[in-house]
């Protein structure tokens, strides 16, 4: 089902919802109202924006300006859309612009829940809200533990950092209703489902992008949180050629499904673990388009 466009966005055939990046939006919306009618230009669209500077759409577009608060609603107007629309292209900007990953988190969170954008992404509602909380997964493994709970209170004050009981509350109803917890018919004690869910390791859902920002921010805490002794954070930087990053790559995917198959034999769990792999350039890269 399309989402609803205004009339001026009609006219260009470019849906903001279409876009998790505001900048790649309004380059795409350009693009094409310049198409649509070739007088368009950045010094009509300032002056639709009510804007000084006749090239201010294009250092945006490029990214050597930010759009502020009022910037925001101005572009919204000169781009034709509606209420709906712009509060929506305004978390865009917010998540786009979001100086801190706290911020950026928060206002993925509304753009996924924007029904025009999981529509237009083609998102499993359902599975994006799992990868969406950073604890819906830590819920899951907790019912691996011998005197796990369903109670939300004790769900809520057994993670780190606790979590809120109404939020161990949605985090339960949505795991039974994905299967990935389920009840046993004899003893109607609650259990992990399938076993241990990932993705591919190309992630290309969104949800997935929110969750590893998350399990990011839970590491960094973790700090604070527990002794060393719990815990362990390393870092290794290092120059290399491509090909040994690919194969360092290749290693850390086979690293990382032997440990997923050493936990998940085990049948003893009583602490549930997070771990995290990263392995990303500290330099320019060469994309050689494959």
């Amino acid at each position: 089902m399309a989402a609803r466009r205004t009339s001026r966005q009609r006219d260009v055939g470019v849906a903001v919802y279409d876009f998790l990046d505001y900048r790649a939006y309004l380059r795409a919306y350009y693009e094409s109202a310049k198409r649509v009618r070739p007088s368009f230009s950045f010094r009509l669209f300032s002056k639709l924006a009510g804007l000084r500077s006749p090239n201010f759409l294009k250092l945006v577009m490029e990214g050597q300006r930010n759009l502020g608060a009022d910037s925001v609603v101005r572009f919204a107007e000169a781009l034709g859309l509606d209420a709906v629309d712009s509060e929506f292209f305004a978390d865009l900007v917010a998540f786009n612009q979001a100086p801190t990953m706290s911020e950026k988190n928060r206002a993925f969170e509304r753009i996924a829940a924007s029904r025009r954008f999981r529509q237009a992404r083609r998102i499993d509602g359902e599975l994006f809200a799992y990868l969406s909380h950073w604890y819906n997964p830590a819920v899951r493994e907790l019912a691996a533990r011998a005197d796990f709970s369903e109670e939300p209170r004790w769900i809520a004050a057994a993670l780190r950092p606790a979590i809120t009981p109404s939020e161990a509350a949605a985090a339960l109803k949505l795991l039974l209703s994905l299967g990935l917890l389920v009840r046993d018919a004899k003893t109607g004690r609650v259990e992990r489902g399938e076993p241990t869910l990932t993705t591919e390791h190309e992630v290309s859902a969104l949800g997935a992008a929110a969750f590893h920002r998350q399990m990011l921010e839970r590491a960094g805490g973790s700090i604070e949180l527990f002794s060393r002794e719990v815990r362990d954070l390393a870092a290794l930087t290092v120059c290399v050629s491509p090909r040994t990053a690919a194969l360092v790559k290749q290693r850390i995917h086979q690293f990382r499904e032997t440990l997923a198959e050493i936990c998940d034999s085990d049948a003893e769990g009583s602490v549930v673990y997070q771990l995290n792999v990263q392995w990303f350039p500290l330099s320019s890269v060469e994309e050689d388009g494959s």
